[in-house]
């Protein structure tokens, strides 16, 4: 493995593992249908980021757009991405917990319906230090982004300011508290939630569940 994967890889577990430790959402928690958790943990309208031919493997990431520590592991997450090709299936789920996360994640709802979700999922993290931790609506800056795509405005305007993508965002978080998510980012790895204490345990992981 270059040095360069396990630079990022070790971006993913220090994000991941400090976060999971000081972070607690609060509020009510929601419970999976008959303690099944597979139902609430990929919808079928989740996005998925890459897709694996067998669907053997599935890598699930609770993410907020605003949040530094998923920045921080975003690269990581690239890297796997390119080492795991068409051999895990990468999956993004909403847990929106600051400001503007819940506009940056109807936004990137906007974009995915017209098949640009993985376009603008880089690009609000790639830019996270210019509109993060804002106490006021970036909203403009996120049409700016769709504007950048070159997407259909007045279509991304509707998708964007439908009640039902916000209802989508919000279910992911209820989803996310069901599983016993509390914090981002939390990875779960066919079904089971991610606690490494090294790069190479997580790659030791998704190996074993290819392997299986």
């Amino acid at each position: 493995m270059s040095k360069n994967v396990r630079i990022s890889l070790g971006l993913l577990v220090a994000a991941g593992l400090a976060v999971l430790i000081i972070a607690n959402v609060g509020g009510d928690t929601a419970t999976a249908p008959d303690g099944d958790t597979s139902s609430v943990l990929v919808r079928p309208d989740s996005q998925r980021l890459s897709v694996a031919e067998d669907g053997k493997v599935t890598f699930v990431e609770f993410l907020d757009f605003e949040c530094e520590a998923c920045r921080a592991a975003f690269p990581a997450i690239e890297e796997l991405r390119q080492m795991y090709d068409r051999e895990v299936t990468f999956v993004v789920r909403y847990f929106p917990l600051r400001y503007n996360s819940v506009a940056a994640s109807r936004a990137a709802e906007a974009a995915a319906a017209r098949g640009q979700f993985e376009a603008m999922y880089q690009k609000l993290f790639e830019t996270q230090p210019e509109w993060g931790e804002k106490s006021t609506s970036q909203e403009d800056v996120f049409f700016g982004f769709a504007e950048g795509l070159g997407l259909d405005m007045e279509e991304f305007r509707a998708v964007y300011d439908d009640p039902a993508t916000t209802a989508l965002v919000e279910r992911d978080q209820r989803d996310g508290q069901a599983l016993g998510v509390t914090g981002t980012p939390t990875f779960f790895l066919n079904g089971d939630k991610v606690e490494v204490s090294s790069f190479q345990e997580l790659i030791d992981l998704i190996d074993a569940a290819l392997n299986t």
